[in-house]
């Protein structure tokens, strides 16, 4: 077989993003799936992006990434997400056809150079020397590579639960993948976990009455996910409608009352499901349990896409028995005749607790072998991508014989979550939020390639005419900003006179005052005017932000040795002791973001390291 500097193991979000990353710079990847059908398959909600997830989107765009540009193209609606709000937290959002977006990738996936695709089921590694030189297959095929990227979504071990009822499966229509998951921990002797994920029932669209519903309808400016100019875009089929509107609806205290009389059949409060699931998108069931002060719970009917008849009932996850989904169903407004085309179900999995991996997610014990997505113990597309952009990319430069990269925290969303990652104890599944960033005003979704299109070009995953483009908006903004800050108009500064304009205010027309800056009524003059309003309004925010970035530096720069004893250190307490050894921190800042590492512990390491840096001079 062919040699590859890569292997990728799924192709889902996150496998995808991995193989496109490897391929930008400039490695040999074969991508390998169960079924070349199911490439980047949206296995729940229709939508990309929302709260956080928005921006982990843009930022995926601003480094190379793909999937803004098929979001976009897969778009059947589009909303801004807290706009009511300061800009820090406005999160871009696009419902999607789930088939344009799946074959979108796949022909993104199949036109770009040095990618291969397989369809197999990877079984087993090749060990030589303590080493990872390959996987095995269910074909017998050996495939060596140079590194290997994990991206097994909910398919190690995965099995499927209708009530009682169970079945072994990566999710509805897939398998599960058995061999892979035994060799993990017989291979390659690595510390396994089980979690639980769910997704709800699907409908059709002509047993539904819509007309007592909410309508939710798209947003008549249909922003770009992506930031670039469609020149510089693959070409991607777009959804045939843009404006398919979503349905609000509240479920019915006889709603609540079927769940309650059915809990004995649902595997979760039987005892039958031993996964733990995420507290932040819990099962119908769960919030009847969980929540009993809240008689009613907001539902959205989402379209799956501008070809289909099915509807997605997201807030309604549910592991309950078919029959009982259909009562629940029917108690529902205008749901009375509906009928289910998708039962809802529950999904055990297997992933690898991440204290066994670093935050440019190369494993610890292997460092050929790099995992992203819901095997790191993730929820949602977009975590997933965004990992897998990183890890593709240092499984790359793993085969050229280089070190790996990442953004930190105080850089992108992806950086606070690979960070959280391989600093928190994950016993759910992590889901990022705007509230997990301590520098949100910072980490805008607006801001995306101001913040990381030059790393990514140095790294060596941005091509170059994407970089000029970029260069041309950053050099404009540079410009316009210098003026701003010392011209006046009248009596009072640019700067100044920019507070007067709300941000998401459109670019002034030709004759008025704010015209005077010359701003192009192009995509980038645009852009660029958004960026002045929100830099101009607030200015001492983003300034005292600077400043605790500075400090956090100053705690990342300070390195901690492999192998640095912490039982050396008298005063740690053995709480601190005992988390630090288990998770390895590579600096004093991310030693002190590890919970119950107190500040008066993160004082003491610093004393003793500085004691050691003076004593090795």
């Amino acid at each position: 077989m062919k040699e590859y500097d890569v292997i990728v193991v799924g192709a889902g979000h996150a496998g995808c993003e991995a193989a496109l990353a490897a391929s930008r710079f400039g490695a040999s990847v074969v991508l390998i799936t169960f079924n070349m059908d199911h490439i980047a398959q949206m296995s729940c909600n229709p939508a990309i992006g929302g709260i956080a997830k928005g921006q982990v989107v843009r930022e995926i765009d601003a480094l190379g990434g793909a999937m803004g540009i098929v979001s976009e193209a897969a778009a059947i609606q589009f909303r801004m997400l807290n706009r009511t709000k300061g800009p820090a937290v406005w999160s871009p959002r696009a419902q999607c056809d789930k088939a344009v977006y799946r074959s979108g990738m796949k022909l993104f996936l199949e036109n770009t150079p040095n990618v291969d695709i397989l369809q197999s089921e990877v079984t087993g590694f090749i060990l030589e020397n303590n080493k990872i030189c390959g996987i095995t297959t269910n074909f017998r095929d050996q495939i060596r590579a140079k590194a290997v990227v994990l991206t097994t979504g909910t398919s190690l071990n995965g099995t499927l639960h209708y009530g009682l009822m169970n079945f072994p499966g990566g999710r509805a229509g897939d398998m599960a993948s058995c061999d892979l998951s035994a060799a993990l921990s017989g291979q390659l002797g690595l510390e396994i976990g089980r979690l639980k994920t769910g997704t709800p029932p699907r409908v059709l669209d002509k047993t539904i009455d819509f007309s007592g519903m909410q309508l939710q309808p798209s947003e008549p400016e249909f922003e770009e996910f992506s930031f670039w100019s469609m020149s510089l875009r693959p070409a991607v089929v777009n959804a045939n409608r843009r404006d398919l509107p979503c349905y609000m609806i509240h479920s019915t205290d006889e709603t609540a009352d079927v769940v309650r009389k059915n809990l004995d059949k649902s595997p979760m409060y039987s005892g039958v499901i031993k996964g733990i699931g995420t507290r932040y998108c819990p099962s119908f069931e769960d919030k009847i349990v969980r929540f009993p002060q809240h008689p009613y719970h907001l539902l959205f009917l989402e379209p799956e896409g501008a070809d289909t008849g099915e509807y997605y009932i997201n807030g309604f996850s549910s592991s309950l028995p078919p029959e009982v989904q259909k009562q629940m169903i029917r108690t529902l407004p205008g749901m009375k005749n509906a009928v289910i085309s998708r039962y809802a179900y529950a999904i055990e999995y297997d992933f690898i607790p991440p204290h066994q991996t670093e935050r440019c997610l190369r494993n610890k014990r292997w460092h050929n072998l790099f995992t992203a997505g819901q095997i790191n113990g993730t929820s949602g597309y977009e975590e997933a991508a965004g990992q897998g952009l990183i890890a593709g990319m240092n499984a790359a430069r793993c085969a050229a014989g280089l070190e790996p990269v990442f953004p930190g925290r105080e850089q992108s969303y992806i950086g606070v979550m690979l960070d959280d990652l391989s600093t928190k104890e994950i016993v759910e599944p992590y889901r990022l939020f705007t509230s997990r960033a301590e520098y949100r005003l910072t980490l805008r979704q607006e801001n995306a390639d101001l913040r990381l299109s030059e790393l990514a070009h140095q790294w060596g995953i941005l091509p170059d005419e994407k970089y000029l483009e970029f260069k041309a908006y950053r050099n404009l903004l540079s410009e316009k900003l210098s003026f701003c800050r010392n011209n006046k108009t009248g009596k009072q500064l640019w700067f100044a006179k920019l507070r007067d304009f709300a941000p998401g205010s459109p670019l002034p027309q030709t004759g008025s005052a704010a015209s005077e800056l010359t701003l192009p009524d192009t995509r980038i003059g645009r852009r660029v005017w958004q960026e002045l309003l929100i830099e101009a309004k607030y200015d001492g925010y983003l300034q005292r932000e600077c400043v605790e970035i500075n400090r956090l530096k100053k705690l990342e720069d300070t390195m901690i040795p492999d192998g640095f004893d912490y039982s050396a250190v008298r005063g740690l307490c053995n709480e601190s002791r005992q988390k630090l050894e288990k998770i390895r921190p590579a600096t004093l800042g991310q030693a002190g973001r590890i919970d119950g590492v107190t500040p008066a512990d993160v004082a003491l390491l610093q004393v003793v390291l500085k004691k050691q840096e003076n004593t090795s001079r």
